[in-house]
């Protein structure tokens, strides 16, 4: 008789516990506050100082970072984490490097992660690209025939502050052999990676790229000789994810931003907002039931050509890449001088986005729009985790940031990216936008998205178990994609 009552009084106690409420927009957003968003940024910001002054792949800074992200996941029995590890390259300096044209040499400095010549120097016609930010746009190379030529370009920032690497990667579809940006000192180091599949690249002074002009415009030919070769190790890294237990496992909400930093400074913009904005969203959601299955993405080696998401994308079944409904990204969401949000209907080298991105789209400009936020319309390029989604799952993809171009960011890449380069009432906005955002996918995405199945695409490299220098993402060859436009 006493167990019966035991038994009674247990189920009515777990009968008086209320069950978390539906997800919904106003509650994830009342629960993001500066002080979450900033505990997590002097948490990152104090790692780097503590470890060299970065957070990047294969250092003790983004060991510590994983660390420290593993405690905050690991305190919710709600949502489960786990990692992935994958190997990742290590350079660790040129052991030969050379540019001439003509038969006399130009002094140039390597871009990072543009791959080695190997047994095959590059040889080539030099040929003046399209100047300036129509560099940028691939239709400006339908009339000029760069097909196994070097290419010379100038340093112009894209239009909408896309990085200079779509510069290079727009060359590489158009056929490039390799190219070459002429560029002030002045401009500072640049340590952003070649996103994939580049010909080789490199930097030559203004002057000497002026000189090359004039040369070019006066008739002469050139012929350009590059060669480069490197040190390459490899080593082992984690991306990490955290899944909630409740919602639809057929229809995920996938949210990404990626935590590692570049060598040259600690990352607190790029991407430590990004991380903390995620964070935030996490905490918050711990209250509340999801109709569809949530799960955050912590992308390692996105700062080495983007590779944990690329091995993410590559690895993935086709089963359980059909379970993933949208991928939505965060990267640099930390400063004010633009409130940048992704256009479905820009194409990323000739690729469309696949129909559902217009609806992420709108749940941002919606939002901010309400707000009385200005919007910056952004590009999609190849130079953050969403693009592998893109290309390789084709699933809608979305996301919002503040910009790279020096006005917006002068710190991009360098040492001062501390949290002093943080806006924080910037952060708390993007972050309360990403709030709404995942309430609304989270309820409504099933009756808007349509779902994309898992379509195999051409050129994707497996790593190895122990990686191969023959197969990093940039060594590949081009990937074949469908180009048409699709309607949204």
């Amino acid at each position: 008789m006493k167990l019966a009552v035991s038994t009674f009084t247990l189920f009515a106690l777990c009968a008086a516990i209320p069950a978390d409420p539906p997800l919904y927009s106003e509650g994830m957003q009342s629960r993001v506050t500066q002080d979450g968003l900033l505990d997590t940024l002097r948490h990152l910001d104090r790692i780097a100082a503590e470890n060299g002054g970065n957070r990047a792949t294969g250092t003790p800074g983004f060991a510590a970072s994983l660390d420290y992200l593993t405690s905050r996941l690991a305190t919710s029995r709600k949502y489960r984490h786990w990692t992935q590890e994958f190997p990742v390259p290590l350079f660790n300096g040129s052991e030969k490097a050379h540019f001439s044209v003509n038969g006399q040499s130009i002094p140039f400095s390597r871009l990072t992660f543009s791959p080695e010549t190997l047994n095959e120097d590059v040889t080539a016609a030099i040929i003046k690209g399209p100047a300036g930010p129509a560099a940028c746009d691939i239709n400006s190379y339908k009339n000029l025939n760069v097909k196994g030529k070097i290419v010379l370009l100038d340093n112009t920032e894209c239009p909408t502050g896309g990085p200079l690497e779509t510069k290079v990667d727009t060359a590489l579809n158009s056929g490039a052999a390799a190219v070459i940006i002429s560029r002030d000192e002045s401009d500072g180091p640049h340590e952003a990676p070649v996103p994939e599949c580049h010909r080789p690249g490199g930097f030559i002074s203004k002057s000497d790229g002026l000189t090359l002009l004039s040369r070019l415009h006066a008739g002469e030919k050139l012929t350009g000789h590059y060669t480069r070769t490197q040190t390459v190790s490899f080593t082992h890294t984690q991306n990490i994810f955290a899944e909630s237990r409740a919602g639809d496992p057929n229809n995920i909400i996938m949210f990404g931003t990626h935590l590692d930093s570049v060598t040259a400074g600690p990352g607190i913009n790029d991407d430590a907002s990004g991380v903390s904005l995620l964070l935030a969203l996490f905490d918050a959601a711990q209250h509340y039931t999801p109709r569809n299955k949530l799960r955050f993405a912590f992308w390692a080696a996105e700062e080495n050509a983007m590779i944990g998401s690329r091995y993410f994308t590559s690895h993935i079944s086709p089963s359980e890449a059909d379970k993933i409904l949208v991928y939505v990204n965060f990267d640099m969401v930390g400063r004010g001088q633009a409130f940048g949000v992704f256009n479905a209907s820009s194409l990323m080298q000739g690729i469309p986005a696949a129909p559902g991105s217009r609806y992420i789209e709108r749940l941002f400009t919606d939002h901010l729009t309400e707000k009385k936020i200005p919007i910056t319309p952004f590009p999609f390029t190849r130079t953050s985790d969403y693009a592998d989604f893109m290309s390789l799952l084709d699933k809608p993809v979305g996301g919002i940031h503040t910009g790279i171009i020096p006005e917006r960011d002068p710190c991009y890449h360098q040492a001062c990216d501390t949290i002093s380069n943080i806006n924080i009432t910037a952060l708390e906005i993007n972050a309360k936008a990403a709030a709404h955002a995942l309430a609304v996918l989270s309820n409504d995405a099933v009756e808007h998205v349509p779902k994309t199945p898992y379509v195999p695409q051409t050129g994707v490299r497996d790593f190895g178990p122990d990686g191969d220098a023959d197969s990093l993402p940039w060594n590949c060859a081009p990937k074949t994609h469908q180009s048409s436009i699709r309607s949204q």
